[in-house]
């Protein structure tokens, strides 16, 4: 089925347009991926989408050049002094992570090498691994595992949320006990906590090289700086080095960023971030298109597999096994592990949604956020953010 260029992009965005609306109206309780690429698995296993309507709307180039903004992009979010003063909480994300690596290799035989190896960095992370992955199987071949990697990504959050929520509701009210404990001898522990907070050594904070010269951080000047990086990643630093080009684009915004000479979240101060994340989608998608009605049972089947062998693995190590020890709470450390799956805003939203739930007031509510936040939104800014895109970069050559 052929459409005009204009009505194929009208019908895709009009796809995420549903996406949104399902997900704003929800409270994010209902995914906004899921039911973007849930849309289009059921549209193109019908019949009722043209499975090349990527193609179609002239999508596919833009998808292609995305991961150069992208991974960039999400090197100059990255703080490397709060990691550094969290170093706790990143060590345990990275444990985190090579528990999921080892509980999705375990079921290697079960549904596959290049099925298990597709997973494993989407699982660790989000939209960018899950890119790479899925264009990476397509291109050796592997449509299914393309197409279970797709999958995976879209209902993560689902099987993410709920036991962190979970173990974030009683670590939330453990700190509530504490904080009410304290009060009663007359110590406000928010109080505390604020005063904390002022600089490390008094004197004013160095004024980097962007916020100097911010007015000239435009639309076209981010777009630019970009494509240069990008190109620079693409066409030199991995042909000589070999590794992933998204390796190098997240590796260079970290050093762009710590220098001061690009502000943080480039791509959101172009006002240009919601292209390339839509874009990025539009790489995802067309690996949904190879599924046939038969192949459905498998990839439930595969799916179910993979995220089953996360979580039991992941509980034995953090729950059951004294791996919880290093972070000194099992609830914090299951916290810890599950935002691999979640990214932010998701960690952010439980750990607001668990502070409201626990406190009786706004100083204790501000307690508990203080506390958590590290553990849930840092860890996943870690999994999903930064690692997890390195790890896709180099798996994905094994594949």
């Amino acid at each position: 089925m052929e459409l005009p260029w204009y009505v194929a992009m009208a019908i895709v965005l009009g796809i995420f347009m549903i996406g949104d609306i399902c997900g704003l109206s929800t409270g994010a309780k209902l995914s906004s991926v899921f039911v973007i690429f849930m849309i289009f698995l059921a549209g193109f296993v019908s019949g009722v989408l043209p499975k090349d309507i990527i193609a179609q709307a002239r999508l596919t180039q833009v998808g292609q050049i995305c991961m150069a903004f992208m991974t960039f992009n999400m090197g100059t979010s990255m703080n490397v002094k709060q990691l550094v003063k969290e170093w706790k909480i990143l060590v345990m994300s990275c444990f985190a992570m090579v528990v999921a690596f080892i509980g999705v290799i375990a079921v290697s035989p079960i549904i596959g090498m290049d099925s298990a190896l597709v997973s494993i960095p989407i699982v660790n992370g989000g939209i960018l691994a899950t890119q790479i992955m899925t264009e990476g199987a397509l291109a050796k071949g592997a449509t299914m595992a393309a197409a279970l990697g797709a999958v995976i990504f879209a209902i993560q959050k689902f099987v993410g949320t709920i036991p962190a929520s979970i173990c974030g509701r009683k670590e939330a009210k453990a700190l509530s006990d504490e904080f009410r404990s304290s009060l009663a001898k007359g110590i406000n522990l928010w109080e505390v906590e604020a005063e904390g907070t002022t600089g490390d050594d008094g004197k004013p904070a160095k004024v980097p090289f962007w916020k100097k010269h911010e007015k000239y951080y435009t639309a076209y000047v981010t777009l630019g700086i970009g494509a240069i990086v990008g190109g620079l990643c693409a066409q030199t630093l991995a042909k000589i080095t070999g590794l992933n080009y998204a390796i190098w684009g997240i590796v260079l915004g970290v050093i762009c960023n710590q220098l001061g000479i690009v502000p943080p979240n480039l791509m959101d101060k172009g006002k240009s971030s919601g292209v390339w994340m839509m874009a990025c989608f539009c790489s995802i998608i067309p690996s949904l298109g190879n599924v046939s009605l038969s192949d459905l049972a498998t990839l439930l089947f595969q799916t179910i597999v993979v995220f089953a062998a996360v979580l039991v693995v992941t509980f034995l190590v953090f729950y059951v096994l004294p791996g919880w020890k290093f972070v000194g709470s099992k609830n914090l450390a299951i916290g810890v592990a599950m935002a691999q799956l979640l990214g932010f805003p998701a960690t952010m939203l439980i750990v607001n949604e668990v502070a409201t739930a626990a406190a009786e007031t706004e100083d204790e509510k501000n307690y508990i956020v203080k506390k958590l936040t590290p553990a849930f939104v840092i860890s996943g800014f870690v999994s999903v953010s930064t690692l997890s895109g390195i790890i896709a970069g180099v798996v994905v050559g094994f594949l």
